[in-house]
């Protein structure tokens, strides 16, 4: 891998593309293997850039010296500060809101542009996707309006006058902190873009999705409405529910198939002989290996559960730097294999959170759980914060991933999207800032057979995780004639038709299709979608459905997760076992597989 020149499948291009799906994935998945995404270095540079820069360069200077603090090079007259903190807080949310920080440029499928965010949200005519339109008044259909675009640009402006605007002195804040600087963030200050950003949801759950609503909204709320003490200790139990949600969501199959090809898409890491090592037996078995269930386990799982909790009410010094330091390494790690959503931002801010509220307001100096003004007051707040987590995963067809605390974990809803010769291109219709990823791509000058065999690496990819084999298997079944179509990785294409996505399945699901379908007009059979839920914690099922973009669902079914983990990525033993539960009356019955037959028989 170079700096301008990646590393792309060693294929035949006249000839890969006439190969069967399947093998054309199996060698896609192999390439991931050793090289990942292939990536040129110059893209990984862009990133390191825009997060050095623009998130903390020009975040750190505004954040001080807009509250009085600083200069910008004397770090510890500032870094300590409260306002310096609440003034990053919402940064972050800033340039989430606007689309700049995760789910940004060519790890998330944005080519030319590189942006989405803003070119969508503040252009009338784009898609927009209310989560409960039948149930809020004012929020039907699926185009953005004036007033929609009106709503965001005033939350993203409130958001940044908050930022620009010197604090307000705090006498909650002398007495606990003498000596402290800058104040507090006016709380009068947030209460536009608190209601903004709610507005905004209920029209458009994207926007408040991709502004990271599920963890900067509270804070906000705890900036506005809390004393200091009660303020620092609220925020110490929003982070570590943020921590302990996700490690419990990487309980199960899932995250272990999500750290091998995370691991292999890691720019600094050379050694290939390291990245084979997280797989079984390189190239026939390319399931995960012990030492990626280590990893994913250990190094995943336990320390986002116990680190948080020591955290929280460890009284010792020591402990608490050790607890500090593993987290800061820990969010580390994650920035530097530059996963494919790339939050990189949130994993900084996460990364300095730990030292400002642990280090910098440590339980042994009067910042502990039981130092909140009323006990009570702890436990409303820790409920409120655990209602969404534990509901997303006992329901999580009612509650996005994210405020289930489930961010990359590996157990999302996912999609696969299958189109007829030529049918992708309908998708010209919809307004949007982009075109197709594979256009977006050949616009900078790739061959159309390069363009496509890249795109085709998003689906490679999925393949190697939990969820691949068994859409793979939907789409086999479903489509006979699968080979001829045109495939591709839903989150990746979601993502150039309304802005963002961050691996979250309830952005493309019939809601989106069928705004689509609005749109373009695709004929039945042109448009098919294999779609699956979320795995609830207690359940050993994923629960599948087929959408064909002109009928809606057509059926709707489970696959075992245990089942699906057992096989390769390219399914070399046939399509997994589908139990369907439902098919549409009119729809001819899919093609039956063996083991599905066996499955539906044994049930």
């Amino acid at each position: 891998m170079g700096f301008k020149t990646g590393d792309f499948p060693p294929v035949d291009l006249e000839t890969f593309l006439d190969k069967p799906l399947l093998e054309r994935t199996k060698a896609l998945a192999l390439h991931w293997v050793e090289y990942g995404f292939g990536s040129p270095r110059m893209i990984h540079t862009i990133y390191v850039a825009k997060v050095l820069v623009l998130y903390v360069l020009i975040g750190s200077f505004l954040a001080s010296w807009t509250s009085g603090l600083g200069p910008l090079w004397d770090f510890g007259s500032w870094w300590s500060q409260p306002i310096f903190y609440q003034k990053m807080v919402l940064w972050t949310m800033l340039l989430e809101g606007l689309g700049v920080a995760g789910s940004w440029g060519p790890l998330a499928g944005k080519f030319k542009p590189m942006t989405g965010g803003v070119v969508y949200w503040a252009r009338p005519g784009t898609i927009r996707l209310p989560p409960w339109p039948g149930r809020v008044p004012f929020t039907r259909g699926d185009r953005r309006t004036v007033l929609d675009a009106v709503l965001y640009v005033a939350f993203l402006a409130t958001m940044l006058a908050a930022i620009l605007l010197a604090g307000n002195p705090s006498a909650a804040l002398s007495a606990t902190v003498p000596g402290s600087a800058g104040g507090l963030i006016d709380p009068a200050l947030l209460v536009a873009p608190i209601v903004l950003i709610v507005l905004v949801g209920l029209r458009d759950k994207t926007i408040f999705l991709a502004a990271r609503s599920e963890q900067y909204l509270p804070a906000m709320i705890f900036f506005a409405t809390l004393d200091y003490v009660d303020m620092m200790v609220a925020l110490k139990l929003l982070i570590c529910v943020v921590w302990i949600g996700a490690g419990v969501s990487k309980f199960g199959h899932h995250f272990t198939n999500v750290v091998s090809p995370m691991i292999s898409n890691t720019p600094w890491l050379p050694s290939k002989a390291l990245k084979r090592a997280h797989y079984r037996n390189f190239p026939d078995d390319i399931r995960p290996s012990p030492a990626a269930g280590l990893l994913a386990h250990i190094g995943g799982t336990v320390v986002e559960i116990v680190t948080p909790v020591v955290l929280l009410f460890s009284t010792s010094p020591t402990v608490t730097l050790l607890a500090v330091a593993l987290m800061v390494v820990f969010h580390a790690f994650i920035i530097s294999t530059f996963p494919l959503a790339v939050p990189l931002e949130w994993n900084v801010l996460f990364g300095f959170a730990a030292v400002f509220l642990f280090w910098g307001h440590p339980a042994w100096a009067g910042y502990g759980v039981g130092d909140m003004s009323s006990p009570w007051l702890a436990v409303g707040i820790a409920a409120a914060l655990l209602v969404f987590p534990v509901l997303g995963n006992l329901r999580p067809d009612l509650v996005s991933f994210l405020p289930s605390m489930r961010q990359y974990a590996g157990n999302w809803a996912s999609a696969l999207w299958a189109f007829t010769p030529g049918a992708e291109s309908k998708l010209n219709g919809v307004v949007r800032a982009s075109g197709n990823q594979v256009d977006q791509l050949q616009a900078m000058g790739y061959p159309a057979a390069v363009a496509e065999i890249t795109m085709q690496q998003t689906i490679a990819w999925r393949s190697m995780h939990s969820q691949g084999r068994g859409l793979f298997s939907v789409l086999i079944n479903h489509l006979p004639e699968l080979d001829r179509y045109t495939v591709r990785e839903a989150e990746f294409a979601c993502n150039s038709l309304i802005g963002f996505n961050f691996g979250d399945g309830h952005l493309h699901d019939e809601q989106m299709i069928a705004a689509l379908q609005a749109r373009c007009g695709f004929e039945p059979g042109e448009f098919t979608v294999a779609w699956v839920e979320s795995q609830a914690i207690h359940s050993k099922v994923q629960h599948y459905k087929v959408i064909d973009a002109a009928l809606g669902v057509v059926e709707r079914g489970t696959w075992n997760v245990a089942e699906a983990v057992r096989e390769q990525p390219w399914l070399p033993n046939g399509p997994i076992p589908l139990r369907v539960s439902w098919t549409r009356p009119t729809q001819t019955a899919p093609v039956e597989d063996p083991a599905t037959a066996r499955a539906l028989a044994e049930d």
